[in-house]
């Protein structure tokens, strides 16, 4: 009770727009324009405004500001066009964001794109009309056609980040794990469970050009390399999410190294690599690590035919994205700490 009787004495305490105005020694109609960042008002206001914000420690009620002028939110969530179990459960996710948030006037949908195709993605990006799309995450490889069109988009007001993959230059705005610890915890998996063995490892990828593969492998590569060296990790094998391809460059590989003694799928997708493998050949004796809780991953800890997986939430994912494009959409910072996605090991015993 002295709690929330102390909690309510704050809230009345609160300073506010009246009090602001007072304290900057403006009008109530001025100290509006400043918080909507509304043309018509001189810098030497402006700044004053701003002090007096920080003297007094007036917090924004956003919300009710948001009612108050009828404001919604619209976030797209541009994604891959062909995808697995990984990318269901981030759809399925973002599905529920949409009741999550549903009382802060945000609605969220999904739209494909051509992973494989830049051009394709900026022209998409292009089509985005600010009045009617308050922001948008992009799940792209990383290339400068669509580092550009994020910038571009950026430009005419619409909130715009990486998801999952990141793009350079943009480390600070986007939502994702740290794929180099991701893939250097999926080398001290292996290289522990191989630790008084001598072999080579498979290296299994729907494509390097993905900044979240690319950034696993040099993880991987840079632990396996100083603290493992009695195993021998074997260039990327990039699928591009073709099941044919897939099942004739990995039957190939095995054939070529009889010394074989662990896998590593650093893809979001292991269904594929995964099947192939166990149809052709007996993989019990290897090491097999792979990325992303999925329905296929959970059975295959369950099962043995995998010994971890290393993890991001996607219900985390979808969440910190839409709360990092509300923030920039309402001009503040998002609490780092609550959008911070962690790196997580899963194995038989804790799924």
């Amino acid at each position: 009770m002295k709690y929330a009787a102390m909690n309510a004495r704050e809230i009345m305490l609160r300073p506010t727009t009246k009090d602001l105005a007072k304290a900057a020694g403006v009008s109530r109609a001025t100290v509006d324009r400043v918080l909507n960042g509304r043309d018509g008002v001189k810098k030497r206001t402006v700044d004053r405004v701003n002090e007096a914000i920080q003297e007094l420690g007036f917090v924004r009620n956003i919300q009710a500001a948001n009612l108050a002028r009828s404001q919604r939110y619209r976030f797209v969530f541009a994604l891959p066009r062909s995808g697995d179990l990984f990318l269901k459960e981030i759809i399925r996710h973002i599905d529920e964001a949409r009741e999550t948030f549903a009382s802060d006037l945000v609605w969220c949908g999904v739209e494909h794109i051509d992973e494989n195709d830049p051009h394709s993605i900026s022209a998409f990006l292009a089509t985005l009309d600010p009045s009617e799309t308050t922001g948008v995450a992009i799940m792209a490889p990383e290339s400068p056609q669509v580092r550009d069109a994020i910038f571009r988009l950026q430009e005419r007001g619409v909130a715009a980040l990486p998801f999952i993959a990141d793009q350079s230059t943009m480390e600070e705005h986007w939502v994702g794990t740290d794929h180099h610890a991701a893939g250097a915890t999926a080398a001290i998996l292996i290289g522990r469970f191989c630790s008084v063995s001598k072999g080579s490892v498979l290296v299994v990828a729907e494509s390097m050009r993905s900044r979240d593969s690319l950034e696993r492998r040099i993880g991987f590569d840079a632990e396996m390399t100083q603290n493992f060296p009695n195993l021998r990790t074997l260039p990327s094998l990039e699928t591009y999410g073709d099941e044919e391809r897939a099942e004739q460059i990995l039957q190939s590989a095995i054939m070529n190294n009889s010394d074989l003694i662990g896998v590593y799928v650093l893809s979001s997708e292991a269904r594929v690599p995964m099947t192939i493998l166990n149809e052709t050949m007996n993989t019990n004796h290897l090491i097999k690590i792979a990325h992303e809780r999925t329905p296929f991953t959970e059975a295959a800890l369950k099962d043995g035919q995998l010994d971890g997986v290393i993890a991001q939430d996607p219900g985390h994912l979808v969440r910190s994205a839409v709360r990092k494009l509300k923030a920039i959409t309402d001009k503040r910072v998002a609490k780092g700490s609550q959008e911070r996605i962690r790196v997580e090991v899963l194995l038989r015993t804790n799924i």
